[in-house]
């Protein structure tokens, strides 16, 4: 599974990182993130919950 959050959609709401910290975080400027070294959490069982839980749907998960 591959994570991409859409910086221009994002508005920084942070249901992601509430969802599944040890994947998602919010950088400098209060946008999500994916965590440095977490790719391989794509299987973490909240990432799916994560991109649903996104207010504005900022978050796309394909399978690869």
């Amino acid at each position: 599974m591959h994570i991409d959050i859409d910086k221009d959609v994002c508005i920084g709401a942070g249901q992601c990182a509430l969802a599944a910290p040890g994947v998602f975080t919010q950088d400098d400027d209060g946008y999500s993130t994916v965590l440095p070294g977490s790719e391989g959490g794509t299987g973490h069982p909240m990432v799916r919950e994560a991109a649903r839980a996104c207010p504005v749907g900022a978050i796309a998960l394909t399978d690869t």
